[in-house]
């Protein structure tokens, strides 16, 4: 069975963003883009539809 990558990340303790806010996205099936907020221009790259960091579904 593959394991969903919401729960690899909550089994490995990794501190992407708040657990409550991660766990709430994955009983309601919201696809998380998990990047580097402190890189300059990520999250405009992102907004703009570039593929930057991983998707989380």
């Amino acid at each position: 069975m593959i394991k969903s990558l919401f729960a690899k990340v909550i089994s490995m303790g990794l501190s992407v963003m708040d657990m409550t806010a991660f766990t709430l996205c994955q009983e309601n099936n919201l696809p998380i883009i998990v990047f580097d907020i402190n890189e300059p221009g990520h999250l405009t790259r992102i907004a703009n539809g570039e593929n930057i960091g991983t998707l989380v579904e």
